[in-house]
């Protein structure tokens, strides 16, 4: 230390501040695990409700063990003490001392609560825990009525729903990973895509040069191949797996059930599916919104649903899969259903809907989503101010998803979110309508049909019907749908898939495969109906990228009605 006092005084300030950059970089490694242990903690506790799983428990306690480890390291004498005490409570449920209870539980997840609102403080080196006095003493009452009796023998932990593995100790993971900030990857996948753009041109340039740049050309080829890997290999590494958002749902469950009086089930089918980081950021509010909806709106009491012949623990259904290059997470009830008749009143009262003709069934849950819509008399905490389904299609929307409700009288509801897989590049298939280039995402390409003059039938109507080996293939002519004058002298159906069954979208001719590199459109445009996007060709021109199923549901439902069964019905 004597040498370093020795030095000038131009040199500490510099050595100072590398010191309080490095705390501050150990702090937000610190702010960033411990988020990550109290989400699995939450999960878990959740699960735990229903019973006894030693696995899981100890887990949980693990997680709260490293908590306090770390806080104190840091000097955070407060949150370690605060992490001393739940740890405490852990150890005596995990040595059976203190059961399992929806009255500790609420307590863990308020003390789970109160550490995850202190944490961002510790980033500035703030050591402050809202109600922390209040909490210890509750969950030091709590331990002494258990010492005082002594706990019952552990039932199973019940099955389904949020599972107990949900609560894995992640401090326990051997892989070889790396954290690495979502900055620094779209940076990466942006040089990417601009890279792709440039090999685009010059492959086009080559190709007008004729046979003396064949070598050239055979060296930009390899360099196409590699340059695919590279794209491939960063988009991996941008995709994580829906598990962790889907489960957190089950917070939002629980407390919804329990603040309407309701006794409800969580259950997540497609954890493993994975989609791109950005995707996950815009959902996890949107799912919460309606985890909570199907609570409070879909599902009725416990004397309710025996009443009506049905267990009375309601099933709430969270499931995602993959579907013609988009993702399709669904949240499904088996509560009591949409009432389309007090929908359309209330609609027609708001001046949402007009009360001299019939609206379709689409029309009128359509209202569902209007801004300061609600059905509810009374606002509470959860209900009642008409925020929630906007909230949902705004953020659906803002990533160029859509939204999709299929509702039972007396059934349930279920509330469909369909989204690209990932916002950054797709593999497209490029296709002409008149003078313009557009490209539709290849993975919901089936097949292209040519059509002949007879199919034709001299018809140039915007939609109308194919046969496609003796089945109606319901099409949109896209010259036609964009106001392109003058007509093909052939045609060329592109199949694609919608939902369950098939469409077709009818273009001049069609240009083969591409990278497409998605660029956002301006904001003064707005949202496109059948339009997610544009993106570079090689030539240097811009083409749109198609949302096939918006162009499909603007198109062909205006005109026919809605003919797929994967949208709305009553």
């Amino acid at each position: 230390m004597t040498p370093r006092a020795s030095r000038s005084s131009v040199v500490e300030p510099a050595v100072s501040s590398e010191a309080e950059i490095e705390l501050r970089q150990i702090a937000e490694v610190f702010v960033a695990e411990s988020l990550e242990g109290l989400e699995a903690i939450e999960q878990a506790l959740v699960v735990q409700e229903g019973g006894f799983d030693e696995e899981s428990v100890n887990a949980i306690f693990r997680v709260a063990h490293t908590l306090k480890g770390n806080a104190a390291s840091l000097g955070l004498g407060r949150l370690s003490a605060f992490g001393h005490a739940l740890e405490d409570t852990l150890d005596a449920v995990r040595h059976h001392e203190l059961a399992i209870s929806a009255d500790l539980v609420s307590l863990l997840l308020e003390a789970v609560d109160a550490i995850r609102e202190a944490l961002p403080g510790a980033l500035d080196g703030r050591d402050e825990i809202v109600g922390e006095a209040d909490l210890v003493e509750r969950l030091r009452v709590l331990r002494a009525a258990a010492a005082a009796e002594p706990a019952p023998t552990p039932g199973a932990a019940p099955t389904g729903g949020a599972h107990p593995e949900a609560a894995h100790d992640h401090h326990a993971d051997h892989h070889h990973t790396l954290r690495v900030e979502v900055d620094k990857l779209d940076q990466l996948m942006n040089l990417t895509g601009q890279i792709a753009i440039a090999q685009g041109r010059l492959r086009e340039s080559l190709g007008e040069l004729g046979a003396p740049a064949r070598q050239a050309r055979e060296v930009a080829q390899g360099i196409d191949q590699f340059m695919g890997d590279l794209q491939e290999l960063v988009m991996r590494a941008r995709m994580v797996a829906l598990g962790p958002t889907l489960r957190h749902s089950a917070r939002a469950l629980r407390d919804a059930a329990a603040a309407r009086g309701k006794q409800a089930h969580l259950t997540v089918v497609g954890e493993d599916v994975e989609v791109d980081t950005s995707v996950v950021e815009h959902v996890r509010d949107p799912l919460t919104h309606l985890v909570r909806n199907a609570v409070d709106h879909g599902l009725e009491t416990p004397e309710e649903r025996r009443a009506a012949g049905k267990d009375p623990v309601g099933q709430v259904v969270l499931r995602a899969a993959h579907e013609a290059g988009s993702i399709v997470i669904e949240v499904r009830d088996d509560g009591r259903g949409v009432d389309r008749a007090r929908v359309l009143a209330r609609a027609v009262a708001l001046g949402l809907l007009p009360a001299e003709t019939p609206p379709e069934a689409a029309e009128v849950l359509e209202a569902l989503f209007a801004p300061g819509f609600s059905t509810t008399e009374q606002v509470s905490d959860l209900s009642g101010r008409g925020v929630g389904l906007d909230v949902v299609r705004r953020n659906v929307e803002a990533l160029r998803g859509r939204v999709e409700v299929e509702s039972e009288l007396g059934r349930g509801c279920t509330i469909r979110l369909r989204l690209p897989l990932t916002l950054a590049i797709i593999a497209g298939l490029a296709v002409e309508a008149g003078p313009d280039t557009y490209v539709m995402p290849l993975d919901a390409v089936v097949e292209c049909v040519e059509l002949g003059a007879a199919q034709e039938g001299g018809d140039d109507g915007e939609t109308g019907v194919l046969s496609l080996r003796g089945q109606p293939l319901p099409f949109v002519r896209l010259r036609r749908a964009f106001g392109t004058t003058g007509r093909a002298d052939r045609e060329v159906a592109v199949v694609v898939r919608r939902g369950e069954q098939l469409a077709g979208v009818v273009v001049d001719c069609v240009r083969g495969e591409r990278q497409a590199v998605i660029k956002a459109l301006d904001r003064t445009l707005g949202r496109l109906p059948g339009i997610a996007g544009a993106t570079i060709l090689g030539s240097g021109r811009v083409a749109l990228i198609l949302d096939v199923n918006g162009l499909l549901a603007t198109r062909l439902d205006a005109s026919h009605g809605r003919t797929d069964g994967g949208g709305q019905k009553c």
